[in-house]
């Protein structure tokens, strides 16, 4: 069970990393990559429990973040090359990658710096690392709470990640009641330097040119999932659809009552999306 997962620690070269591993030993390894403000306490034992249960999963907090020792990054590239230090740090020659947020921008980061570790690529509720040409502007009230100590109030991440419905708003309530566990046992939150490094390395991210987003997309040989929800309010539905029509292998699901938390308002159908995907 990912509530019971214990925490591992591995040693690289900048960091003493804190990850927890589940699921059947074999394969390849499917490292998943969270959010922005997000810690591994923060992925839905749910969720977690549902992939595991055929892939052999690990989660990580990345440098400077949560459990992990070290100096925080502040931009995509640096939050890349300490995923691809953890990976190695682990000795593992292949991986699968799945990025959730801010996460699958990096997950996409790890693949053109070191292309030879990823074998497939999974990349949910994100972006190709640039403002896609149609999509609308991150709204005040995002960038509001975004910029809110902790990341706000249980309602805006409610906001944040699900939509506005009696549906959305009971997913939303499942999953914070499925985090409290992990939660309330006082583990890390994300520090401020580190929150202000992420803040950082999204305002960076808003400046990126969309060509090179494109020939960044257009490099990737690798197979991609890319997955969204419709009501997205914190990375449009949009720039999954122009993405994927620069990608020489790509598939695109989107989910129509669903927003950025998506993958855990519709965990089972996406999971079954996920496993027949790298199974493929």
């Amino acid at each position: 069970m990912a509530d019971a997962a214990e925490n591992l620690t591995v040693e690289g070269p900048s960091a003493r990393f804190t990850y927890r591993r589940m699921g059947p030993r074999g394969g390849t390894p499917l490292v998943l990559l969270t959010r922005f403000r997000g810690t591994i306490d923060w992925w839905d034992p749910h969720f977690l429990d549902r992939l595991a249960a055929d892939h052999d999963v690990i989660v990580f907090d990345n440098v400077g973040i949560g459990y992990t020792t070290g100096h925080p990054r502040d931009s995509a590239e640096g939050f890349a090359d300490g995923a691809v230090e953890f990976i190695r740090a682990l000795g593992l020659p292949r991986v699968d990658l799945l990025g959730w947020s801010l996460g699958g921008i990096v997950a996409q980061y790890v693949v053109r710096r070191s292309p030879q570790l990823v074998r497939r690529l999974i990349v949910a509720g994100s972006s190709p690392g640039a403002p896609v040409p149609g999509a609308p502007a991150m709204s005040d009230r995002v960038r509001a709470i975004m910029d809110k100590p902790g990341g706000g109030a249980p309602d805006d991440v409610l906001y944040l990640f699900f939509p506005e419905t009696d549906a959305g708003r009971a997913a939303g309530q499942r999953h914070l009641a499925n985090v409290s566990t992990r939660l309330r046992a006082g583990g890390p939150a994300i520090s401020d330097e580190a929150a202000r490094g992420q803040l950082t390395a999204v305002a960076k991210l808003q400046s990126v040119p969309f060509d090179e987003a494109r020939s960044h997309l257009e490099s990737i040989e690798q197979p991609v999932l890319y997955a969204n929800g419709v009501q997205d309010v914190m990375i449009p539905a949009l720039a999954s659809y122009v993405a994927v029509q620069h990608l020489d292998s790509a598939v695109l699901v989107l989910y129509s009552d669903a927003g950025h938390g998506f993958l855990f308002q519709h965990a089972e159908a996406f999971v079954t999306e996920v496993t027949n995907f790298l199974a493929d």
